[in-house]
């Protein structure tokens, strides 16, 4: 599933081609992906003017002046910029003309979302999807305190809190297990039980980790792909994820895997206290 760096980097790679373009036409495919697409949307879209587009967690905000239209890109969906003239795929559900060019999603599982956000229903923030979600972990209002103040009452396992995203949103399972291991935590910690120096410990490593998959374009997951077409590297520099018996980077010890919460976890027995 595309997580933040993957979401991050198919915003910045889309931005240029969507800000200050008007809308030409809006051609939709099947009735809908997880929830049905909005009722009349090239009605509401065409001859509009995008304003800006942005990311909460892991969906896509693309503003107009009336209100804002919500993508999620869902277990294998992705966006795509290419020439109008280019035709749909089997698995192309939702295009958004701009002029010459189209923004093409694609989502063979069809678990993502194409949902719209009238201005009128106030802040796209209060949308019943993003209302719920913590703070940004790439924004200021992220620190080792605020993990530590809102985790004085958790028992779970630090990477299942961290996964659950009412406290900061967008570290998924991948990235998850790459920041514990950068701060030396081990996933299986209870969360009221790490101090606030372990806990700024994590989220400079969250930060790190983040920063550092944005700029490779993201990871080599199975069905993401960059809107050129390309996947990302950070795979390359993964020091635990996905690498179950092999060595360590560290100190050589096997890397271990362990199931929490139906989600495979990634980690050193000696490096990770």
């Amino acid at each position: 599933m595309p997580e933040l760096p993957e979401v991050e980097v198919t915003r910045r790679g889309v931005a240029p081609h969507l800000e200050g373009q008007v809308v030409t036409n809006i051609a939709l495919r099947h009735s809908g992906l997880r929830w049905p697409f909005p009722d009349r949307l090239h009605e509401l879209l065409a001859g509009r003017t995008i304003r800006a587009t942005h990311r909460r967690g892991k969906y896509l905000l693309v503003r107009f002046d009336h209100g804002t239209l919500i993508i999620h890109l869902g277990m294998s969906g992705h966006l795509r910029i290419l020439p109008a003239a280019t035709p749909p795929q089997k698995h192309d559900h939702f295009d958004m003309q701009l002029g010459g060019q189209v923004l093409r999603m694609t989502d063979p599982r069809r678990f993502g979302a194409v949902l719209w956000h009238a201005g009128e229903d106030g802040q796209v923030e209060e949308h019943m999807l993003l209302r719920g979600l913590g703070v940004e972990p790439l924004e200021d209002g992220f620190s080792g305190a605020l993990l530590y103040r809102m985790t004085r009452k958790r028992s779970a396992a630090i990477k299942q809190v961290l996964l659950m995203g009412d406290i900061v949103v967008g570290v998924g399972n991948i990235y998850a297990s790459e920041s514990l291991f950068k701060a030396g935590i081990n996933p299986k910690t209870p969360a009221n039980r790490i101090s606030l120096a372990r806990y700024e410990r994590l989220a400079a490593a969250i930060r790190e980790t983040l920063q550092a998959a944005i700029e490779k374009g993201g990871s080599t997951l199975r069905d993401f792909m960059g809107v050129d077409g390309q996947s990302g590297y950070f795979q390359q520099t993964y020091f635990v994820y996905d690498r179950t018996g092999e060595p360590c980077r560290i100190c050589a010890s096997p890397v271990r895997q362990i199931v929490q919460g139906q989600r495979s976890t990634f980690y050193c027995v000696n490096c990770q206290k």
